[in-house]
């Protein structure tokens, strides 16, 4: 190889670290939101089911005072809020309730997360 070959080479070559680094930074950035994307997924899945469990129990609770549904469901919807959720369903049968909760991811375009939960007495089972 002469030596005006390797400068010719060398000079074909000159910035290609730039994109190479330019290139991994754009990867990593991806990577980081995709990151922060799927933990607010997760953060608002958990809190929907904490949210719906505790409104479940609220209502579960005013069942077995001998509350009204319409009343249980009620105070469902407060605990729901106060977790911030809301109460999409709630509906009840003897001193059992069902209902579902929804919570906004809080990045626009993931929509929300939603939960179900049951509470109330456990199902009776015969011995044999």
């Amino acid at each position: 190889m002469t030596p005006a070959a390797g400068i010719g080479r060398r000079m074909a070559e000159r910035g290609s670290a730039t994109v190479v680094t330019l290139a991994v930074i754009v990867v990593v950035l991806i990577l980081t939101v995709s990151g922060l994307m799927l933990a607010s997924a997760v953060l608002a899945s958990h809190r929907a089911r904490a949210a719906a469990d505790l409104a479940a129990l609220a209502a579960a609770g005013a069942l077995m005072r001998a509350e009204p549904p319409s009343v249980a469901c009620l105070l469902a919807a407060r605990v729901a809020a106060a977790n911030q959720a809301s109460l999409e369903r709630c509906t009840t049968a003897g001193a059992e309730v069902r209902l579902s909760a929804a919570v906004p991811t809080g990045l626009k375009g993931l929509g929300v997360a939603t939960a179900r939960s049951r509470a109330g007495p456990a199902p009776v089972r015969g011995w044999g």
